[in-house]
């Protein structure tokens, strides 16, 4: 079972009333950035515009394996909590691992309506882009 089918069971496991502390408790564990990426967070080129939350994607193609950093304010735990969720299922995938993350996650998580259409459209931005990134670092090496 790859990582992001243990998370779905996780969340898939626990009641409706639980999921939201489940997601906090992601968001808690969201790694801080590297140094030398932490130096350029404020960039436009790594946010994801069309996310209302400042998330600030970056992306490493290393050794046939994707490397992924984000920075997302403490302020939003909602977002901070999903993207800590793909780091932590995604980080050290393949390209092809990452290509294929469900469109319908937050659904398999039961979380589409706990947050609302906003932050839903604003997750799967992050998720396009994360695609996205992991293919242009791929198509470089």
């Amino acid at each position: 079972m790859n990582r992001i089918s243990e998370i779905i069971e996780e969340f898939q496991s626990v009641d409706d009333d639980f999921k939201l502390e489940l997601l906090l408790d992601y968001a808690n564990k969201l790694p801080p950035v590297p140094q030398n990426y932490s130096e350029i967070i404020n960039r436009e080129n790594n946010l994801v515009s069309e996310c209302q939350t400042p998330v600030h994607l970056f992306v490493e193609y290393v050794d046939h394996r994707v490397r992924i950093y984000a920075d997302v304010p403490p302020e939003s735990p909602t977002v901070r909590g999903m993207v800590s969720i793909l780091i932590e299922a995604y980080n050290g995938a393949t390209v092809e691992e990452v290509l294929v993350i469900p469109t319908t996650l937050l659904q398999k998580l039961g979380l589409a309506e706990k947050i609302g259409a906003l932050r839903s459209r604003g997750i799967g931005a992050i998720i396009q882009r994360l695609k996205n990134e992991v293919r242009q670092a791929a198509s470089t090496h």
